[in-house]
């Protein structure tokens, strides 16, 4: 078995993002939702006995059902796992879930099959988010204090360039299937098994190297009761660490921004800015690219200035982009160029945030075998901030039939998350 801190252990654990980011990119962000639009535009469409006029408003739902059920779920199964120590069966479980999942997209074919995308979106999405609670607790137990900033940037590296990789091939086959005689929708469909065999196979090379039961648990019988027990222990734990208690209220509020912009931009590019499909494709792989260079560059801020300083740098300039983005409208002369420009500068931070919260959090913990629950209250902090910017985000478009507006407010809770994170204290990993 390899030890903590060896290179092959490390490059094993961060190759898992370059797995499953392509869900994140091609299901999420750019294939599957333009497909689905696409079936279900103008059309009612039926699910659970309900008939719906808008069926984004359903695939919203589906997706904030997804988020819930997460964050339900993951801490008592990550204090199960704690205590059994089994967290690579419960990742593997998952893993297998959400890539299964994506694949049983492939027979979603039109009006008729919309439940099938809606529940194995709903799957996927669980898959996914559940997998990577066991896969981010497993930071502590593959790389030393002074390695993680290097380490989860790593492994967003990875995840950008191989989600990239699969969306130009998704792109090729979705742009000119005529060339591999299908039709786009066939086209998409194919895409949605190609992203489900990436994850699923490459995510092997993880399975194969990362340790199981590291701390040689030995669980009683009535495990499940035990698991209970071991996150009521996590969480007196965290409530007696002022620091890690604010931090995770700091990761709370700046989430509530940074994953509500990720999930809505490419909608606000298209119907605040009237932008086309072709531009949206383009901004999304730019702000990929650009993730790459702001996930390493950060790391390496964060090694001279400290996570706390790299952190608050990142704040600021997503502060500046939400402004940016306020000023934006569709009449602006050549608003496609100050689109990709606004892309460029939020992937520079995307990247950057992503990783330094990771690390950042897993420096923080204090000396203990509970990776996994500590992680679930990471995650579940994720998933509650993503529901709350959503919501925020459509009732302020609501009320004033702007996102501009939207997007604006959302710099108030980058602004609260700094002011948290300016109170915190240095501790012996993180400065």
């Amino acid at each position: 078995m390899l030890k903590i801190g060896d290179k092959k252990l490390i490059n094993a654990w961060a190759f898992y993002d370059w797995a499953n980011s392509v869900y994140s990119l091609v299901i999420s962000t750019a294939v599957f939702p333009l497909y689905y639009s696409a079936v279900t535009e103008g059309e009612t469409v039926t699910f659970l006995g309900m008939e719906w006029d808008h069926p984004d408003s359903l695939y919203s739902y589906a997706l904030s059902f997804s988020f819930l059920v997460v964050a339900f779920i993951s801490p008592i199964l990550s204090g199960i796992a704690d205590y059994t120590g089994s967290k690579k069966k419960f990742m593997k479980f998952f893993c297998f879930l959400g890539s299964l999942s994506v694949m049983s997209l492939y027979f979603f074919d039109g009006l008729d099959t919309v439940w099938i995308g809606i529940v194995f979106t709903i799957l996927a999405s669980i898959g996914f988010w559940a997998s990577l609670v066991f896969y981010n607790a497993y930071l502590p137990e593959v790389a030393h204090p002074e390695q993680q900033d290097k380490a989860s940037a790593k492994g967003f590296i990875f995840g950008y360039i191989g989600s990239i990789i699969l969306l130009i091939i998704n792109l090729i086959l979705i742009q000119k299937p005529d060339w591999f005689g299908i039709d786009s929708g066939m086209a998409s469909r194919i895409s949605f098994v190609m992203v489900g065999l990436w994850w699923l196979s490459f995510a092997q090379i993880t399975f194969k190297r990362l340790p199981n039961d590291m701390y040689n648990k030995k669980p009683e019988e009535d495990y499940i009761w035990k698991g209970f027990k071991e996150l009521k222990i996590v969480a007196k734990e965290i409530a007696n660490y002022p620091t890690l208690k604010k931090f995770l209220i700091a990761f709370f509020l700046l989430s509530v921004g940074v994953q509500t912009i990720i999930l809505l931009a490419t909608i606000f590019g298209s119907t605040e800015l009237g932008l086309a499909t072709i531009d949206l494709i383009i901004t999304v792989l730019l702000i990929q690219v650009v993730a790459i260079l702001g996930a390493f560059l950060f790391s390496r801020l964060s090694g001279k200035k400290g996570n706390f300083y790299a952190l608050k740098l990142t704040i600021v300039i997503w502060m500046v982009v939400c402004f940016c983005a306020f000023l934006l409208h569709k009449e602006l002369p050549n608003v496609s160029l100050y689109f990709y420009s606004l892309g460029a500068v939020l992937g520079l931070v995307l990247g950057a945030i992503q990783s330094l919260t990771r690390s950042t959090y897993s420096k923080l913990l204090p000396e203990t075998e509970d990776h996994a629950t500590y992680f679930s209250f990471y995650d579940v902090t994720e998933k509650i901030a993503i529901v709350l910017g959503t919501a925020v985000y459509g009732v302020l478009y609501a009320i004033t039939d702007s996102m501009q507006w939207s997007v604006l407010c959302l710099a108030f809770f980058f602004l609260a998350a700094l002011l948290i994170l300016s109170t915190l204290k240095k501790t012996k990993y993180v400065r």
